[in-house]
């Protein structure tokens, strides 16, 4: 049976985000957990150990106190990243197997309190003032059980269907990353440990404010065609993963302590992995 059902793949262009479910066993989710506590030395069980201050400054202010953790390159990260499972679900919805996977990071968005109030955000992750509009996709795993008050994903459904009639209404000077939400209703997408969410890029999404008494806990997974990326960017790829650096860019501050780079090893890839990530040729 493929990772995505007939049903799936009507309800994805529909709603524009789909969850995969079961998309890795429990034991990899397990792992990811450990590290992350491990990594940002945190106790599980004493809510007074998650209240730390962001790891660097972040270029994008909405995740600030969002709990992005500034972890990449773990094998237990790896581990997920090739996993057939969620190749496929990615391959369907690309329309080919031959992908590089994202190199992303992990988030812990602890509960909200009167000290640590974040309200939550929705942004783009894609320019929507080009044309034609970029199509991509983007995908979260969780690694705890997310229900909707929790902090998890929060996005407006459906609306890459009508984005172009929207954006006609809009003014001018509108910013083509952070979208004027007002009349739509969030969608709290809830999800079991070890489910992974892929949605539109085009949608309105972010993470929401955590109401309940326990963190939220995720995986950020995406693929691409490998055909968009170059010799230049697959060397960085590889290099990065050789030498367990963080993503580059403004909202990947990177860990100060450099904890993977001077306690880690790297990880080690499946033959799919090693195509995953540029070191060989799909």
């Amino acid at each position: 049976m493929p990772a995505l059902t007939q049903t799936d793949r009507a309800f994805w262009q529909r709603e524009g985000y789909v969850i995969l479910r079961d998309a890795v066993p429990q034991a990899n989710v397990d792992a990811v957990v450990d590290t992350i506590w491990d990594f940002m030395e945190m106790d599980p069980h004493d809510p007074a150990t998650w209240y730390q201050p962001p790891q660097g400054p972040n270029g994008m202010v909405e995740l600030n106190r969002a709990g992005m953790v500034e972890l990449y390159q773990h094998q237990s990260l790896w581990d997920n990243r090739q996993h057939p499972r969620i190749h496929e679900a990615f391959a369907q919805i690309w329309g080919t197997e031959k992908l590089w996977v994202t190199i992303d990071r992990v988030n812990l968005n602890p509960p909200a309190r009167d000290d640590w109030d974040f309200t939550g955000f929705v942004h783009w992750d894609v320019d929507t003032s080009l044309r034609p509009l970029p199509f991509a996709v983007q995908g979260v795993l969780a690694l705890a059980d997310v229900r909707a008050e929790q902090g998890g994903l929060q996005l407006v459904p459906g609306f890459h269907r009508i984005i172009e009639e929207w954006a006609a209404a809009q003014p001018a000077d509108r910013d083509p990353w952070k979208p004027d939400i007002s009349g739509f209703e969030l969608t709290h997408v809830e999800m079991n440990a070890g489910d992974l969410a892929i949605w539109h890029s085009l949608l309105p999404h972010g993470t929401a404010r955590n109401n309940s008494n326990r963190p939220r806990l995720a995986q950020y997974i995406s693929m691409f065609p490998a055909s968009q990326g170059d010799a230049t960017s697959r060397q960085e790829r590889i290099t990065a993963w050789r030498e367990r650096l963080p993503r580059q860019g403004r909202a990947f501050p990177g860990d100060p302590r450099r904890w993977e780079i001077e306690r880690g090893a790297t990880a080690q890839l499946t033959p799919l992995g090693e195509k995953l990530l540029g070191l060989r040729d799909w």
